[in-house]
């Protein structure tokens, strides 16, 4: 077994002959390591890792010029465990495995609530005899020069369907005809609908980079492993971010009787949908004893606001303070005006708006006010996440159209899901949003059906002509009504403004958009809402919150310039009341836009029908991608296998996680077999002045886990420079025992040209691990028997060479640990 410490030790010993060596005051010194040496490691203190650099430093080091970062395999190794583990360590503590086995269970039944949940919401996808969700594609869906992804050979561009004649029959059977790069294939049409799926790809086109190839497919092997694994990696970021969230604890709140009065105030009949959600936040709120992060999606006016303002009650009828976040400060205006009267009955329930509008004297106040606790509501732009407000004891936070938010904003908001409870509002969310309530990661109540009263929109696509747009506006106004005039850009404002003041002189026109004068901005509004202005010519500021119940027809141009989400919310802002909606989208000519923009466009029409926010987000992910989850790219890795193949492997996985399981070790039970025990140079542990401790501390590092260790190991370089060949095979040594007890791994030894590694691991897990190996050297040398991981070298190698294949081998197989699930 390696070890360092205690007595009698490898390193220490020949440390301990080379120390005697010196003048008396390092004799001394060596002494008095002797005799700690003695000592049992598990008397010894523990030493931090910081401790290192306390340690006196001289005013040069043990060697001129020492490089800090060379790219040695050490350097190289920390980097990844830097890039791997750098933001998880330090935010997640650890957690025991039955502590994990317990919030692996609960992990489990969300998935599967959500997964049904996606069963109830899907149209048309069939499910697999295990309940399972397939999204493979029914070929006479398929038009000629679609491409699809068939599971086995990859992608290919459909031709058509045809009946043909199999040799061993007289019947004809339809086959499928797929072209790849390399020729013709013909599928029988049963086969083919078991394995083939339509591609889509998450950015600007659909075209694939190449064809696959039916002589070899391996290249498609390839590619759907990186996929395979990627998912696996989200899969684990996605549990070990849930699991930390179960964690969070809070006291239920108490259901309190006033909350009967409050709901009995809502005017309006519930709909069932929204009696569920109504009953699925309450649970939240008074049932659980873990912070609420509930998805609440639903169209325009069908009663999301609702909702949120019955767990605002609940929250702050307690004594805390809830914040309500907007992206604009209309829509934060907006719900302003709606909670004050609602709460107008409760005098003591304060609520503040903090927006651009008021002075520097007022924020000042409102600021203090929300820092003493003497404002319980707070409603407010992005401004509510500046380190300048403090909050006295924030319960809840409400955030309304999460996609119109920044980066910055949303990693903000993620941060406060720990501590709080979060109720985020939307029509159409985002594709991230989206996929974390489908896989079951985050709770969702679906709000899809309409008010008895609501009447759908009627959609009209076509190119701008300037006698439609009159023809539009003048229909609108004969019956009394107001219209938007909504552009993606304030440069065209002033050319609108002209043409319809020209074609309707006598009636009142305004412009609105967010470089205006924030009393401007506000008065046009207020002008608007109260039927003075007959038509408002705008940009997108207006995409959320407004509630006119006059105005009922709206005319977007350039529609080819705004997102699917969007248009949709555009379109939201008319049909409020009970009169039939006109939403009218005009492009320049169709001949000039993407695929992506007549995509969305067909999108559009095809979900005219109220409630149908959801599916059209489900639409946007089919064209734009969900990216990496945690991360601003849109693509991700989806791109190597399409979208529809890539969600089934992932529920797959999520349906398999506790097969993704691997069981460490304790570090103190890892034997490594190898006798090598390297001396140091006298002039270098002369330099260390107290080696023996630095050398425990390295043990105590290696011990506690990987991030400790590769900390130390920086930290050693930072103060002394590039350690010596005997010093590195020292530390290589600890690498390469912490790194087989994090993969299970208790005993390595080799025997003649065979490394032997006995280990816990899964087949299936050791499978994964293998496949995700970027160097074929290894992944080739690997075999699994047992409860043994083998490989065969070429040759017998001398021991120093040997411990540097076992550390590369391991670091190999280490480089996986981000998709399993480590507990």
């Amino acid at each position: 077994m390696m070890s360092l410490l205690p007595n009698p030790d490898p390193i220490t010993v020949p440390l301990v002959l080379k120390l005697c060596s010196f003048p008396p005051p390092r004799r001394l010194f060596s002494l008095r390591l002797r005799r700690f040496t003695r000592k049992s490691s598990s008397l010894l203190p523990l030493v931090a890792v910081s401790s290192l650099s306390a340690t006196a430093a001289k005013p040069t080091r043990w060697r001129e010029k020492p490089e800090l970062a060379e790219s040695d395999s050490i350097s190289l190794l920390n980097e990844r465990i830097r890039r791997d583990l750098g933001k998880r360590e330090t935010a997640r503590p650890a957690m025991d495995s039955e502590e994990a086995e317990k919030y692996i269970h609960m992990v489990k039944e969300q998935q599967e609530r959500g997964l049904q949940k996606l069963k109830g919401i899907r149209q048309g996808t069939k499910a697999a005899g295990d309940g399972a969700f397939s999204y493979k594609v029914d070929p006479y869906s398929l038009l000629s020069g679609d491409y699809v992804v068939h599971k086995k050979v990859g992608i290919g561009r459909f031709v058509g369907i045809k009946f043909d004649v199999p040799k061993d029959s007289s019947e004809p059977l339809e086959y499928v005809f797929i072209e790849y790069a390399d020729g013709m294939a013909k599928l029988p049409l049963k086969q083919a609908s078991r394995l083939l799926y339509r591609y889509n790809l998450p950015n600007e086109t659909k075209r694939p980079r190449t064809l696959s190839r039916l002589s070899d497919t391996s290249v498609w092997e390839r590619r759907k492993t990186k996929g395979k694994v990627a998912i696996q990696k989200m899969v684990v970021d996605l549990m070990e971010l849930y699991l930390h969230r179960l964690r969070q604890k809070r006291y239920p709140y108490p259901k309190n009787p006033i909350m009967a009065d409050f709901a009995a105030q809502f005017p309006y009949n519930a709909t069932p949908d929204q009696k569920q959600a109504f009953l699925d936040v309450e649970k939240d709120l008074t049932e659980r004893e873990t912070p609420m992060d509930r998805l609440i999606c639903g169209d325009v006016g069908f009663g999301k606001t609702e909702v949120a303002l019955r767990a605002i009650f609940c929250v702050v009828s307690t004594g805390k303070q809830a914040m309500v976040l907007a992206p604009t400060i209309v829509l934060a205006k907006q719900h302003y005006d709606v909670i004050s009267e609602r709460f107008s009955l409760y005098p003591h329930i304060k609520v503040g708006l903090l927006s651009r509008f008021q002075t520097k004297a007022e924020k000042e106040e409102y600021l203090e006010m929300i820092k003493t606790g003497h404002l319980n509501i707070i409603v407010g732009t992005h401004s509510l996440l500046g380190s300048r407000v403090v909050y006295s004891n924030l319960g809840l936070l409400v955030v309304d159209e999460e996609q119109r938010f920044g980066v910055k904003q949303k990693e903000k908001i993620a941060s406060f899901k720990t501590s709080v409870d979060v109720l985020t509002l939307s029509a159409t969310p985002i594709p991230r949003t989206l996929y974390l309530a489908l896989t079951g990661f985050r709770d969702a109540s679906l709000i899809s059906t309409p008010p008895p009263e609501r009447i759908p929109i009627k959609t009209h696509l076509s190119s701008f002509r300037k006698e439609k747009v009159i023809e539009a506006i003048k229909n609108e106004l004969d019956r009394g009504g107001q219209v938007f005039y909504v552009l993606p850009r304030i440069k065209g404002l002033e050319e609108v403004m002209d043409f319809l003041e020209e074609a309707f002189p006598d009636i009142d026109i305004a412009m609105a958009h967010g470089k205006q004068y924030s009393k401007q901005l506000e008065e046009t509004m207020e002008r608007f809402a109260q039927g003075k202005i007959k038509i408002l010519i705008c940009t997108n500021i207006v995409e959320s919150g407004l509630d006119i119940q006059n105005a009922n027809t709206i005319i977007i141009q350039d529609v080819q310039q705004f997102g699917l989400a969007q248009l949709y919310q555009l379109r939201g802002r008319v049909g409020r009341a009970d009169k039939e909606a006109h939403a009218y989208l005009f492009y320049p000519d169709k001949s000039l836009l993407s695929d992506q923009a007549l995509e969305r466009l067909s999108a559009l029409e095809e979900c005219r029908e109220l409630g149908q926010g959801f599916q059209l987000a489900e639409k946007d992910m089919g064209i734009r991608g969900f990216g990496t989850i945690f991360g601003e790219q849109q693509t991700g890795d989806v791109g190597n296998v399409g979208i529809d193949l890539f969600f089934e492997m992932l529920f797959e996985s999520l349906s398999k996680v506790e097969e993704l399981r691997i069981f460490s070790v304790p570090y103190d039970l890892v034997k490594i077999d190898i006798n090598i025990n390297p001396r140091l140079p006298s002039e270098y542990v002369n330099y260390l002045e107290n080696p023996m401790e630095i050398i425990h501390e390295a043990e105590k590092a290696a011990e506690k886990d990987m991030w400790s260790l590769m900390q130390f190991t920086e930290n050693l370089r930072r103060q002394y420079g590039k350690e010596p060949y005997s010093m590195e095979i020292i530390l290589k040594k600890l690498y390469v025992r912490r790194m087989a007890a994090d993969l299970g791994v208790n005993r390595i030894y080799a025997s003649g040209k065979m490394v032997v590694m006995k280990t816990n691991m899964s087949k299936k897990v050791f499978k994964l691990i293998t496949d995700s190996m970027t160097c074929d050297v290894y992944r080739s040398s690997l075999i699994y028997e047992g409860d043994q991981i083998m490989a065969e070298l070429l040759l017998e190698l001398p021991r120093e060479q040997l411990l540097n294949w076992m550390f590369q081998c391991l670091s190999e197989l280490h480089a996986s640990l981000p998709a399993l699930i480590k507990y």
